[in-house]
């Protein structure tokens, strides 16, 4: 039987990501979706969660990083929260600018866009930023 949603907490340490990855792509195998979804929702699992590790808790491990996914008639649904300052996503420097070429930040934010259908960022109410993703079928 399918389960329509799970939820898993993890430390913040690098190899939460690896282990990330691999439940939201069991997750989706197991809801049908093709290899090719599978590629997808992996790359921007690792970006997303690392972008929450290293970034947003600062390899705090006592902060979690939160994640549920959910099959829904749309898609995959992945919501990824950290316990960070957060950002404001608008302001990090677009990869893809000629200027900003040899550059090493924004490119997770590209990555995620790249390989999912929708990509959405907000700032927790009570802090952390919150990553909202979603591959359609």
């Amino acid at each position: 039987m399918n389960k329509e949603k799970i939820e898993i907490n993890l430390p913040s340490r690098l190899e939460s990501i690896d282990k990330a990855v691999v439940e939201a792509t069991d997750f989706a195998s197991r809801a049908g979706f093709s290899e090719e979804a599978l590629y997808a929702v992996d790359m921007a699992m690792r970006e997303s969660v690392a972008n929450a590790v290293k970034h947003g808790n600062k390899l705090d491990e006592t902060k979690q990083v939160e994640i549920t996914l959910k099959n829904s008639s749309e898609g995959l649904e992945i919501i990824i929260r950290d316990f960070g300052a957060g950002f404001a996503v608008e302001e990090v420097p677009d990869p893809t600018n000629p200027e900003n070429l040899m550059r090493a930040d924004g490119r997770g934010i590209l990555f995620m866009k790249t390989f999912m259908d929708e990509v959405e960022w907000s700032n927790h109410a009570r802090g952390g930023m919150i990553v909202k993703m979603l591959k359609k079928r």
